[in-house]
């Protein structure tokens, strides 16, 4: 690719006929179709004037039927008949190679899944230094679709098809189809092919930037040589007992793929770490800058357990669902700046099971002080009792039931319905989301949660304890059914304590107001 009949340009290679095929016979995209992936630019304007491509595209048509680009599809009949395919031949789109460069293998399998329904095959490779040259590209030439570089690199790499000034054309298919887009534009520099009947892969090494990707449609992809669009820096350190390791990197800003590169980079980031083990407890701790807003604390610790998938995949996941959080808010885009994070992994399996809970009395006077005791089951460990001091609040009525719940974090979140879907739709802007997700509870902490039977309102991200009914009635007639939330029971009051393991399970006692 790309692809000339008697001189003349004709299209870019894209189509293969199945697996195991002698016979130099390949799918191409016709020109006229590559130029339509940058319809609109003064380049594409330019190439149009030069009527052989035209004539070049007819020669490749069937003047029966066209050959669609999505997915495998038959040959056609008469196709097949005049260049001596067997019948039940088929087509099938080319897979584009995402090069991956400081990756572990199970890193660049997990991806590899992830990226599969878009035509991507994973393959190993590196990076170069960047030339002098790298800028000179032409038809032929090897680039790059950056999507992470630095310490840990990731890039789709292409042929380009053409060249019209500063704008290229490239693949003759796309990469993800996502359409209007800014990614990185590097200079592939091809080591060697690796030649199979099955599929021969080019080993490729991405070289220095040189512009930017700024179209992926579904017969090209377009860029333009020339500045780099921003990336967001980051910095990723695993830490074990026998010493810590730092990865720098950018990763590209993009609604879909900046949550599934960040967990893949932290996934790498634990498995390709050589004191890492199985069967330890990894605490992830670290923030998110957004430009104009809070920053996004993150701070949790995640157990290992028996089922048969890597550690590492627990943290990378919760990572991935705040960042997919942050950047699906219906309100503004939000502009992350710096993501700073830190994994460190504890050689032991710190988790614990909460059995039972009981008080050192079953009746108390308001603004008095309770005694709280819980008892918790470590993994493979003896019963540990975990005593919590809590005030019943002054103002607490006489003569009522309160409800004492000692609970784990994910508990609490849930029963506050902070991480629900209906939780948006009371949001008024990403400020609220982000003190929500600072807000929510943390895993390695017991909570003692003293309850009162009075209704909680829920507004936005703003609990509103014993609402009196007058105000529950006015909120609802102004805000409609998804501005608010109306809770069973208030809360009185919340303590917890930092157990340094994760924390699992809910009991609750009740206790008399006298």
């Amino acid at each position: 690719s790309p692809v000339y009949i008697e001189g003349k340009l004709a299209g870019a290679l894209s189509l293969k006929f199945g697996i195991f095929t002698k016979e130099p016979l390949a799918g191409v995209t016709p020109i006229e179709s590559v130029m339509e992936a940058g319809a609109g630019s003064a380049a594409t304007a330019a190439v149009r004037e030069e009527k052989d491509n035209a004539e070049a595209q007819r020669t490749l048509r069937s003047a029966e039927e066209e050959i669609p680009m999505a997915g495998p599809v038959a040959v056609p009949a008469g196709v097949a008949e005049r260049v001596g395919l067997a019948s039940g031949a088929y087509l099938e789109p080319i897979e584009t190679p995402l090069v991956f460069a400081g990756f572990h293998r199970a890193a660049v399998e997990r991806f590899q899944n992830a990226l599969a329904p878009y035509g991507i095959v994973a393959v190993q490779g590196g990076t170069a230094e960047a030339k002098a040259d790298d800028g000179e590209v032409k038809p032929g030439d090897m680039v790059s679709m950056v999507l992470v570089k630095g310490d840990l690199s990731i890039q789709a790499s292409c042929t380009v098809t053409m060249r019209v000034g500063d704008t290229i054309y490239i693949c003759g298919h796309p990469i993800f189809g996502f359409g209007p887009v800014e990614m990185p534009l590097a200079r592939g520099r091809v080591l060697t092919t690796l030649s199979s009947d099955l599929n021969s892969v080019k080993i490729v090494n991405a070289g220095g930037v040189i512009g930017t990707v700024t179209q992926d449609r579904l017969t090209a992809v377009t860029g333009r040589i020339g500045a780099a669009p921003r990336m967001i820096p980051v910095e990723l350190t695993f830490a074990t007992p026998a010493g810590e390791k730092t990865y720098r990197f950018e990763i590209i800003d993009h609604a879909k793929l900046t949550p599934l590169l960040v967990a893949n980079t932290i996934f790498n980031g634990v498995v390709s770490t050589p004191a890492y083990r199985e069967g330890t407890t990894l605490r992830l701790t670290g923030g998110i800058e957004i430009a104009g807003h809070t920053r996004v604390n993150l701070d949790n610790l995640f157990a290992p357990t028996d089922q048969f998938i890597p550690d590492g995949v627990f943290v990378a996941g919760t990572v991935q669902g705040t960042f997919s959080r942050i950047y699906g808010n219906g309100y503004e885009r939000a502009k992350i700046e710096v993501i700073t994070l830190r994994v460190e992994s504890i050689p032991e399996r710190r988790s614990a099971t909460i059995e039972s809970a009981w008080t050192d009395r079953n009746e108390v006077l308001p603004g008095e002080t309770l005694n709280v005791k819980v008892l918790l089951r470590p993994w493979r460990g003896p019963a540990v009792v975990k005593e919590l001091a809590i005030t019943v609040p002054p103002q607490a009525p006489r003569n009522t039931t309160l409800r004492v719940m000692v609970s784990d974090g994910p508990t609490l979140n849930r029963m506050a319905q902070l991480q629900t879907f209906g939780v948006a739709g009371r949001l008024g802007s990403l400020e609220q989301l982000i003190g929500l997700i600072n807000r929510e509870r943390r895993n390695s902490r017991l909570y003692v949660t003293l309850l009162v039977p009075n209704p909680t309102l829920l507004v936005e991200d703003k609990e509103l304890p014993n609402v009196p009914i007058s105000e529950i009635n006015l909120l609802d007639q102004r805000r409609g059914s998804t501005g608010s939330l109306l809770l069973r029971e208030s809360t009185a009051g919340e303590w917890s304590a930092a157990m340094e393991m994760v924390i699992s399970g809910q009991q609750s006692v009740t206790i008399r107001v006298r």
